[in-house]
């Protein structure tokens, strides 16, 4: 199961996403509609299934907490992750703290990322695509990218 794709998203007033009808049966069928939110250190939030993110945590939690780079994510992603269920109509209610860490108010953006989405502002979506996809080779290629066709 893979979710792919961008996809122009509102929140309502009162912080609910609903998520795109295309997506709902695979999140219900993968995790009976269970989902967990947390942070992003590129401000943007992470929506896994929730038998996912337990994988994902399962491997945070195991970072060695003497590493003040692990213990930050520790904190970040453990820390912000909320559990959440798909309502009757598909959606989920983003926390105050959640929209406020991401800048989310009405216009977002879902991204499909494999295993999870994740959901920006839909302005910082834009400004950081545009800046990724004007960024020159600075850094060059680690060696596993070097050998990817796409």
């Amino acid at each position: 199961m893979m979710f792919r794709g961008a996809t122009k998203v509102t929140l309502d007033a009162k912080g609910r996403l609903a998520i795109p009808t295309r997506y709902r049966d695979r999140i219900l069928s993968r995790s009976n509609g269970e989902v967990v939110v947390t942070v992003d250190r590129d401000y943007c939030l992470l929506i896994y299934p929730y038998p996912d993110w337990e994988e994902i945590e399962r491997k945070l939690i195991r970072l060695p907490t003497m590493n003040k780079q692990a213990r930050r994510l520790q904190r970040l992603m453990v820390g912000y992750a909320t559990e959440m269920e798909l309502d009757g109509n598909g959606r989920i209610l983003i926390s105050k703290e959640l929209r406020e860490f991401a800048n989310l108010d009405r216009q977002a953006i879902l991204l499909g990322q494999g295993k999870k989405f994740e959901l920006w502002n839909d302005k910082s979506w834009s400004d950081k695509r545009d800046s990724w996809l004007n960024m020159e080779d600075e850094i060059g290629l680690s060696g596993e990218l070097d050998t990817l066709s796409l």
